[in-house]
């Protein structure tokens, strides 16, 4: 505001005095709404909004009516250990996530759920990649995100953001390029460190560069990035899967999204294509390597939240959420010094079964696959987990059950893995391990919804 020539602001006339302290107000109140509403904890906002978003010299996409679903997620796992002082300052991180269902506009969903500082994104964009794990996009599919309108958001500590809707035809089966640049110190940086996928990092803003030529550092990790949304005629919902190292895929082969997930959602599609009556869904994955039903990770807020404390956020506030599957409680046995109770953990499973129904969510369980081999293996550990496994193939825990002990263990020695489906540590499945659990997931039980409450 300028000062006028007869003295300035301090000598108005009352009223005027008075008009100008309504409008300072407003303003105040407008940009307080703004900020908050931008960077939402919920990731509710802006969801009607549908722009362009395009860069110089791209043709936008047709607009289409459809369903939101989600086409690729994952959980922030994690504070990054390095970032705490200068975050990703001055640098462009382009994640690179694989889809599973198209559509033909897109969002995106940021968080700062571990930083310690407002997290500052001055620009975004969204493009499919020329092939796949490459930094290099298809040049007309190139798009700027915005955030209620604008290039810039600020996303406070803890909390996460939703991007406005941009029109771009995202493909299924596809990589896609989500590059975020950030101009300031805002560690610690929230990732996830078990990506599978190679994703690149560039110095300076090149969020609207197609070619991929400044991505010179790779990594391992997704930074910031926590999922992608689809506006789809394709999908009619989304299959949120829970779980731990086995789903995060830890030793699932690099860049070829043969995560159990994966296997599962191109299982599906086929079914359908085939003729199948089947749901047609998305599958996204909540996997968090090391998780467990009960127990935290250590840090405020805590690393490796348990299932029990990420739940809402990772999997009842997932996009059209349909469908929950949870495979979580090896950790719990092999991660407590002191024998677990299978009760405790069979509480906590049950627990998250009734909040997913209380949201009219079906609930598929998964037993848990043997270890026999493992440096955490003991007999005892052993029995609690067939304790646990008798109680969900009894059908007292879940809405239906994903028997992958059964699809994957020993016939000789019920106790181990099969020789193929272990990875060569006695826990974690190899390739056509995961393969097999999504072979032997029974399709059926995706349909219909959480039973009635009596």
């Amino acid at each position: 505001m300028t000062r006028g020539r007869a003295g300035g602001v301090g000598e108005a006339p009352t009223k005027y005095r008075a008009l100008l302290a309504l409008v300072v107000a407003a303003i105040v109140a407008l940009s307080t709404a703004i900020y908050v509403g931008v960077a939402s904890d919920d990731g509710t906002q802006g969801r009607g909004a549908l722009t362009d978003g395009r860069l110089p010299h791209n043709s936008a996409a047709p607009a289409s009516t459809g369903n939101w679903v989600g086409t690729w997620s994952t959980s922030p796992a994690a504070a990054e250990p390095g970032t705490e002082t200068t975050g990703m300052a001055d640098r462009s991180v382009r994640n690179v996530v694989h889809t599973s269902v198209g559509g033909t506009s897109a969002r995106v969903t940021l968080s700062n759920l571990y930083g310690q500082s407002p997290l500052s994104i001055t620009r975004a964009s969204i493009a499919v990649a020329a092939a796949s794990n490459t930094a290099a996009a298809l040049p007309d599919t190139l798009r700027q995100l915005t955030f209620n309108g604008g290039p810039a958001v600020v996303i406070p500590p803890g909390r996460q953001v939703l991007s406005d809707a941009v029109r771009v035809v995202i493909p299924h089966d596809a990589d896609v390029l989500i590059t975020t640049y950030t101009p300031t110190s805002s560690g610690p940086v929230t990732y996830h460190p078990h990506a599978r996928q190679i994703s690149y990092v560039a110095q300076g803003d090149h969020t609207d560069d197609a070619t991929g030529t400044p991505y010179t550092e790779q990594t391992k990790y997704w930074r910031y990035l926590t999922a992608l949304d689809v506006l789809s005629n394709e999908s009619e919902g989304t299959v949120v899967v829970l779980g731990d190292s086995i789903t995060d895929g830890i030793t699932s082969t690099a860049g070829a999204n043969s995560r159990w997930t994966d296997v599962l959602y191109d299982r599906l599609r086929a079914e359908i294509a085939a003729g199948r009556d089947l749901p047609r869904y998305s599958v996204v994955n909540q996997g968090i390597s090391g998780n467990r039903v009960l127990t935290d990770g250590l840090g405020r807020p805590a690393d490796n939240p348990s299932g029990l404390n990420r739940f809402g956020r990772d999997v009842l506030e997932r996009t059209n959420a349909k469908v929950v599957v949870i495979d979580l409680g090896v950790n719990d046995i092999l991660r407590n010094p002191r024998l677990a109770d299978p009760n405790a953990v069979l509480a906590g499973l049950r627990t998250m079964v009734g909040q997913a129904h209380a949201r009219g969510l079906k609930v598929v369980g998964a037993t848990l696959m043997p270890f026999y081999g493992h440096r955490g293996y003991t007999e005892a550990r052993e029995g609690v987990r067939q304790a646990i496994n008798a109680e969900i193939r009894a059908g007292r825990v879940f809405d239906a059950v994903a028997d992958f002990d059964k699809a994957l263990r020993d016939p000789y020695d019920p106790r181990r893995l099969t020789a193929e489906y272990d990875s060569g540590d006695h826990l974690h499945p190899s390739d056509a391990g995961y393969a097999r659990m999504a072979q032997s997931f029974d399709l059926e039980s995706l349909k219909g919804s959480a039973p009635a409450e009596l």
